[in-house]
């Protein structure tokens, strides 16, 4: 009886210790870093634990959600239109995560708490993109992004969660918008480019007017310099001639003779080259020549001293 009694004794003794090994594994549970558990007592919310070992009622306790607090994203993908009647498709994102401090608000407010978010990114988009003509769309695509973001922060906080961030990442017109766009900036881009071209070509053409006009007084100047060195030289050399002792009208001869034989040497020169008779190259001839050339000059047909002039229309030369 006592060697029974004994096999009866340890049997219970290792029947209560695996009870005890039992009741511990239910009551002992770990919460992994970021996250929360929700904890129930009979039904009825009871605590949130966070990272840990934590202990629990078997039974009257259990674990109704295991939340996590990461941040999590959801992309939302709408079409709506803007303010100068243009459609286009906008996705957004949006970065949230369940306040830690609003476990069990988060956990027992919503059933599906992407859907709820979703639901308030394209209402707020809705709402503030129709505000906006297209171009301006694009330029405060930051700004529509935090006016999203505070409008649906706010809404959600009141169930638990928080907004972290929303961004604007896609903001897509139709084909032929894009198209149209690409046009319009193509025809200012083209009419910038020629109204640079006129600038350049109108500061060309001044340019060289100024150029040309500088060049004419110069010419001017140059010309005056010449004629005037050639008077100052022609009375210089009557001075002279009056000097020796010859009379004034015998010094206007020489000066008018030489003037011929400077006009006949260029004549000789030019390019435009002409055929002249001249008389024989003896001393009488020459002193024919003269003789003619000073009558001619002193007779009063100086204007046509030159050894062309003009008669019917046709040149004539003259000796």
């Amino acid at each position: 009886m006592a060697g029974v009694a004994s096999i009866i004794g340890s049997m219970f003794v290792l029947l209560l210790l695996a009870l005890i090994v039992i009741i511990l594994f239910l009551s002992l549970y770990i919460v992994p870093q970021q996250n929360a558990y929700v904890i129930e007592r009979l039904g009825k919310f009871h605590s949130v634990t966070t990272a840990g070992l934590h202990l629990k009622i078997p039974v009257i306790d259990h674990i109704a959600q295991k939340m996590n607090l990461r941040v999590s994203q959801l992309d939302v993908k709408l079409e709506t239109k803007t303010l100068d009647n243009v459609f286009v498709t906008v996705v957004a994102s949006t970065q949230f995560r369940v306040d830690p401090r609003n476990v069990a608000t988060a956990y027992y407010e919503l059933q599906n708490p992407a859907a709820q978010l979703r639901s308030y990114m394209e209402d707020a988009l809705r709402s503030a993109i129709p505000m906006l003509s297209l171009d301006d769309a694009f330029a405060r695509k930051d700004d529509v992004a935090l006016d999203v973001q505070r409008t649906v922060g706010n809404e959600m906080q009141r169930f638990g969660f928080t907004v972290v961030k929303t961004l604007i990442t896609a903001l897509d017109p139709s084909d032929q918008v894009k198209q149209a766009m690409d046009s319009i900036n193509a025809a200012q881009r083209e009419k910038e480019a020629t109204r640079q071209r006129a600038e350049a070509q109108r500061i060309a053409i001044e340019t060289q007017a100024q150029a040309d006009a500088e060049k004419v007084r110069l010419q001017g100047e140059g010309q005056a310099n010449y004629r005037r060195e050639i008077a100052n030289g022609i009375v210089d050399q009557i001075k002279s001639l009056h000097a020796v002792g010859m009379d004034i009208g015998e010094v206007n001869q020489i000066v008018m003779f030489n003037q011929y034989l400077d006009v006949m040497r260029s004549l000789s020169e030019s390019d435009n080259s002409k055929t002249v008779v001249l008389p024989a190259s003896t001393p009488a001839g020459f002193q024919n020549l003269y003789s003619e050339v000073t009558n001619a000059l002193l007779t009063g047909d100086a204007v046509h001293a030159s050894p062309y002039e003009s008669g019917n229309g046709k040149g004539v030369n003259r000796i």
